[in-house]
């Protein structure tokens, strides 16, 4: 059995954007059999979090440089963070990856 996988979706102030797109995730997530752990967090919060994956926006990307991140952490920048088709693109297979190495 392999364990669930952490996912955080950040965005500024960690309610509306961030919430959004993981509601978006869990649809696809659930329609694809997939069962992970799912969060939302403010890009501020990051340093602290312990978790498999983080997803944002693109426009985020370069603000997560300035922290210390456990460089095992994979990353997720999606031009449209509400787009089923573009998460599952992007998402789904670093979830795969993951969860085989977990196995």
């Amino acid at each position: 059995m392999t364990r669930k996988l952490t996912i955080y979706f950040i965005c500024g102030a960690g309610l509306g954007s961030s919430l959004a797109c993981q509601m978006t995730a869990e649809d696809v997530l659930n329609r694809l059999g997939l069962d992970e752990n799912l969060e939302h967090e403010a890009i501020s919060s990051t340093p602290g979090l312990r978790t498999d994956i983080i997803v944002s926006a693109e426009n985020f990307a370069s603000q997560f440089k300035q922290y210390d991140l456990d460089p095992a952490i994979k990353f997720v920048f999606l031009h449209n963070i509400v787009d089923p088709a573009e998460i599952e693109a992007k998402l789904v297979p670093v979830i795969k990856e993951l969860s085989e190495k977990s196995a």
